[in-house]
């Protein structure tokens, strides 16, 4: 099949969990002999993040088209989805699969042209706090497109499952996100840049966000008596003013640390050391990086909202979103026993690998590109 991926920022890339998927995606299909264009974003949108795929014209046997767009908030996802969208209708696809609910809402267009369209929608963005009025406003009409003129749509949760039956009345394909199995380092390179050693550091790794929760873990963290630093890793994406608060926060108590962002060894360094991953989201689609802690052999903390208790189930703990108190709660206990995080620990990497893996969401995720395509 000749097939295009919409809705990502660029690969190759670690920007964010719908940049990792859609590379793994991408990379596996034409190992399968299929025809993969993948439509990167022009710009630089990801503070510390590389952006290499905009001088690619092919990666890995992907085809790589690169977009302009804009620079503006706002705007990025708007005028991105409508070019790739007017291109991708003269490149005679077989399949055109959107990802994200911005780039969803150009969808009905080659739905009209009697294309063959599939959308996976990775959360539900309009509920995510960086976005404004405008944005928030397209992100529900992209979910509106979604639900109504995608042959097929895919989620990547229960949780999200539901919300669409329940506000759309539309059935979804359950396809969970893969992990890889991962490279299990020593503590050679951070020990020499950022002087962290095995054990003696608690993780954190998502971009910098509002709804990513690092705000109560920091606030959690800072009433803890420990030894152990705070490590926080990643880049920002659209909030500036919650990065600034952030910093500020961080400033204030020399145990934290921020790195930014990280990719390559150091990245499996840092997730082969921690002594505890947490992740205290108010809103997730499937966290690739909490898949990836798991996949190491971390101990992870996250909270109860489905889209990651889900995930850890009984292989990690759960505290209640949003709640600070409980959260630190559930920190000092991890910290004063040693034995359960060893526990968890040696049961999280056979249970994450076994239960999600790319040939899996590759084979399912095929399954639905043929079943609007007559003859391939």
């Amino acid at each position: 099949m000749k097939i295009a991926m919409i809705g990502h920022k660029r690969i190759p890339s670690r920007e964010g969990g719908i940049e990792i998927v859609v590379e793994e995606l991408a990379t596996k299909m034409v190992t399968e002999g299929h025809d993969v264009y993948v439509y990167n974003r022009a710009g630089h949108h990801v503070s510390g993040a590389e952006n290499d795929g905009a001088k690619l014209k092919e990666y890995n046997g992907i085809h790589i088209i690169t977009v302009p767009t804009s620079e503006r908030k706002s705007l990025n996802a708007v005028v991105y989805s409508v070019l790739a969208t007017i291109h991708a209708l003269f490149c005679h696809y077989d399949v055109i699969h959107y990802h994200a609910s911005g780039p969803c809402a150009m969808l009905w267009l080659p739905h009209l042209f009697g294309i063959h369209t599939v959308a996976t929608i990775h959360g539900i963005d309009s509920q995510r706090a960086k976005w404004g009025g405008f944005a928030t406003r397209y992100l529900e009409f992209g979910e509106k497109c979604a639900a109504k003129y995608a042959d097929e749509l895919i989620v990547l949760s229960e949780g999200n499952k539901k919300y669409f039956k329940e506000r759309y009345g539309r059935e979804a394909t359950l396809i969970p996100n893969g992990v890889s199995e991962p490279d299990v380092l020593g503590a050679n390179i951070i020990t020499e840049q950022f002087g962290l050693k095995k054990d003696d550091y608690i993780l954190f790794l998502a971009r910098i966000v509002p709804e990513k929760g690092l705000h109560y873990l920091i606030k959690a963290y800072k009433q803890i008596r420990t030894d152990k630093k705070l490590v926080i890793v990643g880049g920002t994406s659209h909030s500036n003013d919650y990065v600034a608060k952030i910093k500020k926060a961080a400033r204030e108590d020399d145990r934290i640390m921020l790195l930014g962002f990280q990719q390559g060894e150091i990245l499996d360094e840092l997730y082969s050391n921690a002594y505890l991953y947490v992740l205290p989201s108010d809103v997730e689609g499937m966290p690739i990086s909490l898949l990836e802690a798991m996949s190491y052999g971390n101990c992870c903390l996250v909270s109860d909202i489905n889209e990651t208790a889900g995930v850890v189930q009984d292989k990690g703990i759960t505290f209640k979103k949003g709640d600070v108190e409980d959260l630190k709660n559930k920190l000092i206990e991890l910290l004063d026993d040693e034995t359960i995080v060893r526990t968890y620990k040696e049961e999280a990497s056979s249970f994450i690998l076994n239960k999600y893996n790319w040939d899996d969401v590759v084979k399912r995720t095929i399954q639905l590109y043929k079943c609007g395509v007559k003859a391939i």
